[in-house]
């Protein structure tokens, strides 16, 4: 069978739903659509950071004082030092988990951003390094190698300084996709941690040696007071918000149950459930509270709306920590952060959507078909049908959401799933396919080969929403 065809009135609508069901609950109304209204405020304040950081040295740098080629580079240095500082604090404030950054941006968007501007940040970082350097060699005469000894011997807070730039390199270099994919996740979190020591060892020489910065004045009680808000934000989303919550809400697990032969549900329960603002789609980073799990977190979707009794999780064992979760004991308690991202319905913009999942991917997408409107459409590609999870739950939604399932099974170089998957064949199950929000989770070769099948088939790109959890 290269796959099935699902439709509300085609399949059984009944399942023994866990924990009670939610068959004979009434369908309630898709959550209001979030604008961009956040995001762009925040680009706003992006840019006008950055104007603010370099005009200083605008407005204290004469036109006539650029003389010959050592002033420029000393010039082109100060530059990029101040962009480099400013960037290195937006990067921090991204990192800090705020709860309005992830309302109005994503966490999806921000791992982008984190990781794109992570890149500008590190040339930003060596052109500054290599500007001064060069720079002051020239005016005092001296070899690169000399004018490095004599920065670190004679200048204050330059060996901090020099650390933060080496924790910045070592953090860009591990952040590359092809090295990132072969560290274990928990190496990888801990090494990116690091940059919030490289904040705090470049703070003393920008304003001990800074051009700009070391006077007292406006400028340089801009930039401390820049330091105390990111610290704040950071303080409050990582430390302050997580222990509000989860004091108040206490999660423990309930139960934990085996969805195939490498693929578990857990099942958790709390206080106050009713209360946690938390849509289909979104993610938490949960912390299991057992001598093997306590002291790392990793991110998981939801697999189920919101329901005021449980939550629920589903993952892929994929290495030793998700392999350990098998064996978690009920009553075992559970510090969860959350919930972040805009992979949800209320970020559609359109009113119909599309929705494509690979293999444990559906975990997100299953939560976000109980909130998305009437008339969804669900490509569901899994290698074998014993791959397909969650499906009597799918036939139950068939019905209740009026929406139209596709189980599309095989491998990607079956022709079934090869036809399935081109732009001719999207189109055929689902004609209006243009006109839909597209939503994407899933192996990242899958969700690569269908986000370019998207775009042929005419799918603009602020119509296709993809699912990440890289920070």
């Amino acid at each position: 069978m290269t796959y099935q065809d699902t439709h509300a009135a085609g399949r059984r609508t009944g399942s023994s739903l866990p924990y009670g069901g939610r068959s004979a609950a009434p369908v309630p109304p898709p959550p209001p659509r979030r604008g961009p209204g956040g995001r762009r405020t925040l680009a706003t304040l992006f840019w006008l950071g950055l104007v603010a950081a370099v005009l200083p040295w605008w407005l204290d740098t004469p036109a006539d004082s650029l003389a010959d080629t050592t002033d420029v580079l000393v010039a082109a240095g100060r530059i990029t030092g101040l962009v480099a500082g400013y960037l290195l604090l937006v990067q921090v404030a991204m990192m800090s988990r705020l709860g309005a950054l992830e309302r109005w941006v994503g966490g999806e968007r921000i791992s982008r951003l984190h990781r794109d501007l992570g890149a500008t940040l590190l040339v930003a970082v060596l052109a500054h390094l290599s500007l001064i350097v060069v720079a002051y060699a020239g005016m005092e005469e001296k070899s690169i190698l000399g004018e490095v000894g004599s920065l670190l011997r004679d200048y204050q807070d330059m060996v901090s300084a020099f650390v933060a730039a080496g924790i910045m390199m070592a953090v860009g270099f591990t952040g590359i996709r092809a090295i990132r994919t072969v560290l274990p996740y928990e190496l990888w979190y801990q090494l990116h941690l690091t940059s919030y020591a490289a904040l705090l060892l470049g703070f003393g020489h920008q304003f001990s040696n800074g051009a700009q910065l070391f006077e007292p004045g406006p400028v340089r009680t801009g930039w401390i007071g820049a330091y105390l808000l990111v610290l704040a934000a950071l303080i409050w989303g990582r430390v302050v918000a997580p222990l509000r919550f989860n004091l108040r809400h206490r999660l423990r697990v309930a139960d934990v149950v085996a969805e195939s032969r490498d693929t578990i549900s857990i099942y958790l329960t709390g206080r106050r459930l009713n209360q946690i603002d938390m849509l289909g789609g979104q993610y938490f980073r949960w912390r299991f509270l057992n001598a093997g799990g306590w002291w790392q977190s990793h991110p998981f979707s939801v697999s189920a709306a919101a329901n005021g009794r449980w939550l629920r999780l589903t993952v892929k064992v994929v290495g030793g920590h998700t392999a350990d979760l098998r064996d978690l004991r009920p009553g075992t308690g559970v510090w969860a952060e959350g919930p972040s991202g805009t992979f949800t319905a209320a970020h559609r913009t359109r009113e119909r959507a599309l929705l494509i999942a690979g293999g444990s991917g559906i975990a997100p997408l299953r939560a976000m078909l109980e909130e998305l409107p009437p008339g969804a459409a669900l490509i569901y590609r899994a290698r074998t049908p014993a791959d397909v999870l969650l499906h009597p739950e799918l036939d139950w939604l068939a019905q209740a959401r009026r929406t139209s399932v596709w189980y599309v099974i095989g491998s990607r170089d079956d022709p079934g799933p090869r036809q399935v998957m081109s732009p001719e064949g999207l189109r055929r199950m689902v004609p209006d396919l243009t006109h839909r929000d597209v939503y994407l989770c899933g192996p990242s070769g899958l969700v690569d080969e269908a986000v370019r099948v998207l775009r042929r088939a005419g799918v603009p790109r602020r119509q296709i929403h993809l699912a990440t959890f890289e920070l």
